[in-house]
């Protein structure tokens, strides 16, 4: 009796298939780290943008001291 299995050549390559999968998770994951650090290191612009005193008193309208405040 003739044994069929079509799973069977799939068996042999099963590292080789297990080690590209890995390197498209190492890759995948070092380009969302590279790029965290990156932008950690050099925010934009429009968010890093710095202001003076006075701006952030005209801003809240009082003379007091703001200790926390929230960017739009």
């Amino acid at each position: 009796m003739k044994h069929k299995s079509t799973f069977l050549a799939i068996g042999g390559y099963q590292p080789f298939l297990f080690c590209i999968g890995m390197y498209f998770v190492a890759l995948f994951f070092s380009i969302f780290i590279c790029s965290a650090i990156f932008y950690a290191v050099n925010p934009k612009k429009s968010l890093a943008k710095t202001e003076t005193r006075s701006e952030r008193m005209a801003m809240t309208g009082t003379g007091n001291q703001v200790l926390l405040t929230v960017a739009k």
